[in-house]
């Protein structure tokens, strides 16, 4: 997962969408974030605001609600004060834009301001909750829901198509679910998050945008204005730095509306879960796959037909039958704790899912030693979307699978063999909200119809769902000191007896695969002793040592499943933490155990198979 002596690589193209878990900052990192969000709820406490909340965070920013004076609902944007001067002038760049916008599902610009020194977009607040939150929560989406939202988006894009009196049209750039506010009340959606929108170079038809000829002649036209939106949604087009176009937001719009209509968090899938699968009316599903289609004239003629034909497929009546249950492909756990889960995965062995990184677009001509490993974090993969490099869509939308299981309260692992034969899954996944189970259940499907589809794979692919709030922390001054646990630390368990294997052949075992090539962290010879006692203990869990430079991680996740041997299991958790000061080197090591072998086979599938339609 990482090694030292790397240089911070800079991500030059690639938007990153979400922020890291407080739970894995070091301890003044987390200190300094909360102390930053406490500043911006007063700062704007002091200026008549109430009920102030944070609502968002990411990599450029923080967005804060609140209510004024008169009663209206406000959302503020702020950018971090530490980054660029740049991205700052960007926020400005987006009121500038948002105010280009009008229409009834785009919420409009209040203000752009500086408070002491800070600067802050104000808009109208949308209500409800973004859709990415809401697909979450209600898996796939019913296909009434689906072409009601489609309705909306095209009403939109329909408005973004027509020329300002400059002749002039407005690209938003990055439309993904969690840019769409949804009211469930109404089902009445909103276009939020501005800050990827550029006026459009060429129109819809690929011509040059400009009336005035002396414009066009001192327009740059041989570089893209456009910025990279969320790189799970966005078009080829835009990936590859085309001139920005009307098209881009229509690609933005298919890989929506087909994640919602599926319940993934990414358009990769289509190949394999077509639309056309998904019980869609028949006529909406063949142009939603045409949209996400691979050749470029057969999406702008389905692009087209979706803007003209919308209104009348949105008055299509549906019958609306109950939802058959999502019955899991393997078995899937629910149990309602008291304690709060912020779940994190950390997947590893994903080399083998690469096709030529040598050879991807986004590294060529650099020097690529240190793109995939310079930034040794475990989260590396949730928001630096760098790891897809070099993958086919059907690879990265198993990963992007895996990825939505980590938005559930959810711990556990899984491991996953492929062969000429079919794949193999063995899996511990338990759910700690019993009323997202329909929805999980989707998701965890939906990875497993994916794994069925990858061929010519000769390796084994490992995945840690663990909670980032029970994630130690040790900190120290420089690498030449050593990582000293705090006194009172302790490497936290439950114990939840189980009936005696009757074969005790079928316990899983640590070292099952070996050690394995991502990892680079040696562990000193005791901790490795210690894993081996604890190995012939019954239980589930897993532990991941990441050692930063001043920061180390211990993430954990144990279940001790034979009561009789508490006292033997917690000696071997006390002596990891006290050879802790022995670990010697930078990256990331990794142990997981299964509570048993229930290996689940299945064989390969290329496809699902196209639904019956509903007219």
């Amino acid at each position: 997962m990482a090694t030292s002596g790397h240089r911070p690589t800079e991500l030059q193209q690639f938007y990153i969408p979400e922020e890291q878990s407080v739970y894995l900052l070091s301890q003044s990192q987390a200190r300094q974030l909360r102390e930053w969000i406490e500043r911006c709820r007063h700062q704007l406490a002091q200026v008549g605001y109430r009920e102030v909340e944070l609502v968002g965070k990411g990599a450029y920013g923080f967005v804060f609600a609140g209510i004024d004076g008169a009663g209206n609902s406000h959302v503020f944007k702020f950018t971090r004060q530490n980054l660029p001067q740049s991205f700052h002038e960007r926020l400005e760049e987006e009121a500038f834009m948002l105010e280009q916008v009008d229409h009834p599902r785009v919420p409009k610009l209040i203000a752009y301001r500086t408070l002491r020194h800070q600067a802050m977009l104000v808009m109208a607040r949308a209500p409800g909750i973004n859709l990415e939150e809401f697909s979450l929560r209600e898996g796939r989406l019913a296909p009434r829901l689906v072409i009601r939202i489609a309705a909306q988006l095209a009403d939109i894009l329909r408005t973004l198509r027509r020329e300002s009196g400059e002749g002039r049209l407005v690209v938003h750039g990055d439309i993904k679910p969690s840019n769409l506010m949804f009211d469930a009340r109404t089902e009445q959606v909103a276009l939020i998050d501005w800050g990827s929108s550029v006026f459009a170079q060429l129109d819809a038809e690929g011509q040059f945008l400009s009336r005035n000829v002396m414009a066009l002649m001192s327009a740059d036209l041989q570089h893209t204005n456009a910025r990279m939106g969320d790189v799970y949604y966005i078009g080829e087009e835009q990936l590859n730095g085309a001139l920005s176009s009307p098209r881009f937001d229509e690609q933005g719009t298919a890989a929506t509306l087909y994640a919602l209509a599926t319940a993934q968090s990414s358009r990769f899938g289509h190949g394999t879960i077509p639309a056309t699968s998904l019980g869609l009316p028949i006529e909406f599903a063949r142009m939603l796959e045409a949209m996400l289609s691979d050749d470029a004239a057969l999406r702008r003629r389905a692009g087209d037909y979706f803007l003209r034909q919308m209104p009348r497929i949105a008055r299509t009546i549906l019958r609306e039958p109950s939802p058959a249950p999502e019955i899991p492909l393997v078995p899937v756990w629910v149990r309602s704790l008291e304690q709060e889960i912020e779940t994190v995965v950390y997947s590893s062995r994903k080399a083998f899912l690469r096709e030529d990184v040598l050879h991807d677009t986004a590294l060529r001509g650099r020097d690529r030693d240190d793109t995939l490993s310079a930034i040794n974090d475990v989260q590396f993969d949730r928001y630096y979307k760098h790891f897809m490099q070099g993958m086919g869509d059907l690879e990265k939308a198993f990963l992007v699978a895996v990825g939505r299981l980590g938005k559930y309260p959810v711990v556990g692992g899984l491991a996953v063999r492929w062969s000429d034969a079919g794949v193999e899954f063995d899996t511990t996944l338990s759910l700690n909200e019993p009323s997202l189970r329909t929805a999980f259940v989707a998701a965890v499907n939906n990875m497993i119809t994916l794994a069925r589809a990858i061929r010519r794979r000769d390796g084994v692919f490992k995945a840690c769902l663990f909670n980032a709030r029970r994630t130690l922390h040790v900190d120290r001054d420089d690498a030449s000191q050593p990582f000293v646990p705090a006194a009172a630390s302790v490497i936290p368990y439950e114990v939840s007896p189980t009936p005696e294997l009757e074969d005790t052949g079928r316990e899983h075992s640590y070292f099952e695969d070996g050690p394995d090539p991502e990892e680079f962290l040696r562990l000193p010879p005791v901790m490795i002793e210690a894993l081996s006692r604890l190995n012939a203990i019954h239980h589930t869990g897993m532990i991941i040592f990441e050692a930063l430079p001043t920061h180390l991680k211990i993430h954990s996740y144990y279940r001790l499943l034979d009561p009789a041997r508490e006292h033997e299991f917690r000696n071997c958790l006390e002596t990891l933490l006290a050879a802790v000061p022995q670990i010697d080197g930078l990256g990331v090591s990794g142990y997981m155990k299964m509570p048993y072998k229930n290996t689940r086979h299945f064989a390969h599938q290329s496809r699902l198979a196209d639904s019956g339609h509903r007219a």
